[in-house]
């Protein structure tokens, strides 16, 4: 019997050892490992953004990315963004614009507003539009997206705070 070799990660500010399959997709560990459940699993090709996480502040599709590829990483999740008692500006966006219906989508449109608006914080409606262009949303909550990414916009100004 083998062991499977481990594999040290960064997520949302903590380390973690995991043992990891080799080519063992890093959704598979954040959800399965540490359990969060931020980050889902849709298509499993990288193709729907509903497995959406921060690498180094970049969104990336964690169901197509090795474990074993984002080692000395920062890596952060729906939950290292904020929670219900404290939520990110952008969370709180989504919430206040009822965002959501099924809310499967919504994991992967707010990491992708939050990197966003790490690039360009005050962005046009053109430019949200193509940032969450591959991320898709079979409910049609499309109007109440793009008035959560204003609004967290915003929110985040107006608080003089760089988005994280």
């Amino acid at each position: 019997m083998s062991i499977a070799p481990a594999v040290e990660l960064t997520v949302n500010g903590r380390t973690h050892r995991l043992a990891a399959a080799p080519g063992a997709p890093l959704l598979a560990l954040l959800r399965n490992d540490l359990g969060l459940n931020g980050p889902k699993y849709g298509c499993g090709l990288g193709e729907c953004g509903a497995c959406l996480v921060l690498v180094d502040g970049i969104a990336a599709r964690a169901c197509v990315i090795p474990a074993a590829g984002v080692q000395g990483r920062a890596i952060t999740t729906l939950e290292g963004l904020g929670g219900a008692d404290a939520p990110h500006p952008v969370q709180q966006a989504f919430i206040d614009a009822q965002a959501a219906q099924c809310g499967y989508c919504l994991n992967g449109m707010i990491i992708a507003t939050v990197a966003l608006l790490a690039r360009v914080p005050r962005p046009t409606d053109e430019q949200v539009r193509d940032a969450l262009s591959h991320n898709l949303c079979r409910c049609g909550t499309h109007v109440e997206i793009l008035d959560a990414v204003r609004r967290a916009a915003d929110a985040l100004a107006a608080a003089g705070a760089p988005p994280r």
